[in-house]
């Protein structure tokens, strides 16, 4: 692999990690259970793909794929929490995730459509995006 396809891992990686940061932030929000179902089987599935970046990422590399910094952290967890102070329904929650979702296939459709990848790196961004695309779907049911 070369330093593109580790800069894509390294992509790849941050969403996932902003995704369960988001997730994990806003959980103890929802009261609905078959929201909290949909954002549990959505936390695996940004875990997995992770847990697959890290696990491809040292046959690369000696160092590790990047995660969110703590100053993202924050700025996470301050925006659930502002965003969310005047009204936490389920509506309000499946909007601020479906923003940060919209913005992981962005990015993740970039990257499939505009690089040319090793076939390990494409199946695992195909699969971040058709996981997003698929949170995207089932969060609408929740506006």
């Amino acid at each position: 692999m070369d330093e593109n396809e580790m800069n894509v891992l390294d992509e790849l990686n941050k969403g996932a990690c902003m995704g369960m940061d988001a997730i994990h932030f806003i959980l103890d929000k929802v009261e609905d259970e078959n929201l909290k179902q949909v954002l549990n089987n959505q936390y695996k599935k940004y875990e997995d793909i992770s847990n697959q970046i890290c696990e491809l990422y040292p046959k690369c590399s000696d160092k590790k794929p990047h995660e969110t910094n703590a100053m993202n952290k924050v700025l996470t967890w301050y925006g659930v929490e502002m965003k969310t102070l005047m009204d936490n329904s389920s509506s309000k929650i499946a909007e601020l995730l479906l923003q940060g979702t919209n913005m992981g296939i962005i990015e993740g459709r970039k990257i499939l459509n505009n690089k040319e990848l090793d076939s390990k790196v494409h199946k695992i961004a195909q699969e971040y995006v058709d996981m997003q695309e698929d949170a995207l779907e089932k969060l609408k049911e929740f506006l």
